[in-house]
């Protein structure tokens, strides 16, 4: 069985930074694209970015490109996302996802891990 762990959230001020990391287990983790989402209190989970197995193609929602950077380590077995000029828009409990293929991630995702929070204070 997947597992999927995230770390690196917490409280920064608007325009700052932060890089979240989901660490991979029980499968071989360059099987699998992964995908990090997020839902703010009151709205649905929202797909923020994707990237393919072998981080050959990668997938940004508008609200985040040129900001946000997916990132992953398949010696790792760690998936990242690097939040750059951080809005207080951007709070959010951001989930890492798992799944066989970029069209799966980002339709619905196999594997999901518990949350991080992140809140940007302005």
């Amino acid at each position: 069985q997947v597992q999927l762990v995230e770390s690196g959230g917490g409280l920064v001020q608007a325009g700052g930074s932060l890089r979240l990391s989901c660490a991979f287990s029980g499968r071989t983790f360059s099987s699998y694209a992964m995908g990090w989402f997020r839902q703010a209190p009151g709205k649905e989970r929202e797909s923020v970015a994707a990237i393919s197995e072998l981080s050959r193609r990668s997938y940004y929602a508008d609200s985040v490109k040129g900001r946000f950077t997916v990132s992953r380590d398949n010696a790792k077995n760690t998936v990242y996302l690097q939040m750059n000029t951080l809005k207080p828009e951007d709070t959010a409990v951001y989930y890492c996802a798992a799944g066989s293929s970029l069209t799966v991630i980002r339709s619905a995702p196999t594997y999901w891990g518990q949350g991080t929070q992140v809140t940007v204070s302005s």
